[in-house]
């Protein structure tokens, strides 16, 4: 959706690229020269990535889900190291309760390092929303690790009978801290499908040929570069609609993108009524 207002400077760069364009106060004509340079850059991008044996969406996901569950599998380590130096398997000179809680920090970060290049990673090429449960699981494979890697160190703390009393509490204390948070940064709370992601291609390639923009803070994604909402954006991003679900931009923007296929919908109507009144007009003719 255009608006009248006149836009502050801004600055249109590319997700896949260096800055292509900057605006002094561009207008709808300007504003539709930017989205054609940027259809031809992001063709280009696309020829030069095929060119140079460039990874594809889903070889980029796997590449990051590989790193993911190595994460998790080390975070996995730690919490071996943490139970066996809690029953005396391991010995380390100095403070236990300072080792074990060291050890429980390692064991978050790793946790929850793995989750966000998990999570990150469907946003790059998302499980299809088929099959109910298997969607689910896919997308909550951080929680499942956060769970293996804190829930059976926090069930043998509470039931260690070695331990100091005070450290006991306060390892526990932290164990239990860390697989809630661990769980909380582990959870998909917008996950997206394949069938979103077709839908959204479809309408940005109907509406905008295939071109999608947003902000730095923004959550969504809009088809007009003079969108109301862009207006007081100095820096607006561009790219493909893949490229705005892998920048987490997966809400259609309510003035142009929502607008977008209402219009498409008005005109199939449109069109469907036409055709009608065709074939109409050559019934009675014949």
């Amino acid at each position: 959706m255009a608006n009248s207002k006149t836009p502050k400077e801004r600055q249109f760069v590319s997700a896949s690229d260096t800055p292509v364009k900057t605006g002094e106060g561009e207008k709808k004509a300007s504003a539709k020269k930017a989205n054609s340079a940027a259809v031809e850059k992001a063709q280009s991008i696309r020829e030069s990535v095929s060119e140079n044996g460039g990874k594809t969406p889903k070889a980029r996901a796997t590449s990051l889900r590989i790193i993911a569950v190595i994460l998790w599998l080390v975070a996995i380590a730690f919490e071996i190291l943490v139970i066996a130096l809690l029953n005396g398997t391991l010995y380390i000179p100095g403070d236990q309760t300072m080792w074990l809680i060291i050890g429980i920090a390692l064991d978050l970060i790793c946790v929850v390092s793995g989750s966000l290049l998990w999570k990150h990673s469907n946003r790059i090429d998302p499980a299809s929303e088929k099959n109910k449960v298997k969607f689910f699981l896919w997308n909550n494979m951080g929680v499942i690790a956060a769970v293996l890697a804190f829930l059976p160190l926090v069930i043998i703390l509470l039931k260690d009978k070695k331990l100091d009393a005070k450290a006991k509490k306060i390892v526990s204390i932290v164990a239990a801290v860390a697989l809630i948070a661990a769980i909380g940064l582990s959870i998909d709370y917008n996950p997206v499908s394949q069938e979103d992601l077709a839908e959204d291609k479809q309408e940005a390639l109907a509406q905008n040929e295939g071109i999608a923009y947003w902000t730095r803070w923004g959550r969504s994604y809009h088809f007009d570069p003079n969108c109301r909402t862009l207006l007081n954006s100095a820096v607006v991003y561009q790219g493909t609609i893949e490229e705005a679900f892998e920048a987490h931009r997966t809400d259609p923007c309510d003035f142009c993108a929502e607008g977008a296929e209402a219009k498409q919908i008005e005109a199939q109507v449109v069109a469907n009524t036409d055709e009608t009144e065709v074939e109409a007009d050559e019934s009675a003719n014949d």
